[in-house]
C-alpha cells in the first residue's frame, strides 16, 4: 500500500527499515534491559486471577522499566503469602485481603499496606442437593470446607448470620481450596465456600446436584500488596517503583483489555467463558479508599465477637497503611481521611 501512495527509491527504503530496525532495538534495549539503579526484590504472589496486574507489569516489562529485579514466589492463598512476608520468605506479598491484615496486626505483625490493586466480588457456597440442602437454612448441621483464617471465613460467617444460621450450627471443616473442591466432589463434605477457578471445577463435577449463593453480598474484598514497615522504611524508592509499574499495568489492562485477557488466558489457562466472568467481577484499580478502613473495622468486630482474637479493642488502621507511596505516584487514588 506504501509503495503505491509514496514512491520510493532503493536507498531510501534499505535507509527507512534500517533505521526503524534500530529504533526497535533501541526500544527493546531502553524497555527491558535492567537499570544501573535497579533494585531487587523478592515478591510473594498467588496464580489466581487477582493477580493480573503482577501478570501484565512481568509481561509487559514494567517492573524492568521503573528499575525493579523481581523474583516471584508463589504461594495458594494471600494467607500463606502474608504468612511468608512475616517469616522474612519475602519482601512483599499481594494479592492479600484486608481480612488477613487485620488477623496479622491483632497479633501484633509490624506490616503496612501500601495499596489495593483490586477488588473482587467471586466467592460462592456451593452445596450437595443430594445431600439436602436446596436453601441457605438447609445448612444448618453440615459440614462446609473452607480455607480458615482467610477472608473466605469471614464472608461465609457473614453470609450464614445473614440467612439466619450461625457459624455454631455448621462444622467447619478446614482446608486448601483443592482439598475442598475434592472433597465435595467426592460427597465427603456437604458444602464448601470457594472461589474460581475451582468454584468452575465444582459445578461442573456437580451439574445439577449443586445448589449454590454468591456470598459476598456485594461487599468486595481488597487485594492488598503488603510489606513490613522496618523494610518500607529501608527501601521507600523500591515501593514508588513498584507502584509506578503497578499504575502502567491498571493503565494497560483499561487500554488494551484484549492483550490483558490474553495474558491471564496465558498465566491461568482460563476459558473464554471465565475470562468474561473475571472481567464483570474484579475491578483492577491502584487504590487506598477509607471504604478500605471501614472494611477492616467491620471484619475486626467479627473477629472480637467470635472469639478470634484476645484483642478486645479496634485498632486505628490508618496507622496501619503506607501513604507516602500511592501520593507520589499516583496521588488522586488516595482517598483516606488522614
Amino acid at each position: 500500500m506504501l509503495k503505491n501512495q509514496l514512491p520510493t527509491t532503493g536507498w531510501s527504503t534499505k535507509l527507512t527499515n534500517g533505521l526503524v530496525a534500530l529504533f526497535m532495538a533501541m526500544f527493546t534495549i531502553v524497555s527491558c534491559s535492567p537499570r544501573e539503579d535497579s533494585e531487587s526484590i523478592t515478591f510473594g504472589t498467588v496464580m489466581l486471577e487477582p493477580s493480573l496486574p503482577l501478570f501484565v507489569a512481568e509481561h509487559q516489562g514494567f517492573f524492568v522499566q521503573n528499575g525493579l529485579d523481581v523474583t516471584f514466589k508463589i504461594y495458594d492463598v494471600g494467607l500463606n503469602a502474608a504468612t511468608g512476608l512475616v517469616n522474612g520468605e519475602v519482601d512483599m506479598a499481594s494479592p492479600v485481603a484486608e481480612y488477613v491484615m487485620v488477623g496479622n496486626i491483632f497479633d501484633d505483625k509490624n506490616i503496612r499496606a501500601i495499596a489495593s490493586i483490586d477488588e473482587v466480588d467471586y466467592a460462592l457456597v456451593i452445596g450437595r442437593k443430594d445431600h439436602g440442602i436446596e436453601q441457605v437454612a438447609d445448612l444448618k448441621g453440615k459440614k462446609i470446607g473452607v480455607v480458615r483464617g482467610t477472608i473466605l471465613e469471614f464472608q461465609l460467617g457473614r453470609f450464614l448470620e445473614l440467612n439466619g444460621v450461625q457459624t455454631a450450627d455448621v462444622t467447619l471443616v478446614n482446608g486448601t481450596l483443592p482439598q475442598s473442591a475434592k472433597a465435595i466432589a467426592n460427597g465427603d463434605l456437604d458444602a464448601v465456600m470457594s472461589i474460581p477457578p475451582f468454584t468452575k471445577s465444582i459445578q461442573m463435577q456437580l451439574d445439577a446436584n449443586a445448589a449454590l449463593w454468591s456470598a459476598q453480598n456485594i461487599q468486595p474484598f481488597y487485594c492488598l500488596v503488603l510489606a513490613k514497615s522496618e523494610w518500607i522504611q529501608q527501601h521507600p524508592r523500591a515501593v514508588e517503583r513498584f507502584l509506578a509499574a503497578m499504575k502502567q499495568a491498571e493503565e494497560f489492562i483499561v487500554n488494551h483489555p484484549d492483550q490483558a485477557e490474553e495474558i491471564l488466558q496465558e498465566k491461568l489457562s482460563f476459558s473464554d467463558e471465565e475470562i468474561a466472568r473475571v472481567w464483570a467481577q474484579n475491578q483492577f484499580s491502584l487504590t487506598l479508599d477509607q471504604s478500605l478502613i471501614l472494611a477492616m473495622e467491620d471484619e475486626a468486630r467479627w473477629m472480637i465477637e467470635h472469639s478470634l482474637t484476645t484483642k478486645t479493642t479496634i485498632p486505628n488502621y490508618l496507622n496501619y497503611l503506607y501513604l507516602d507511596g500511592l501520593m507520589t505516584v499516583k496521588p488522586e487514588a488516595v482517598n483516606v481521611i488522614h
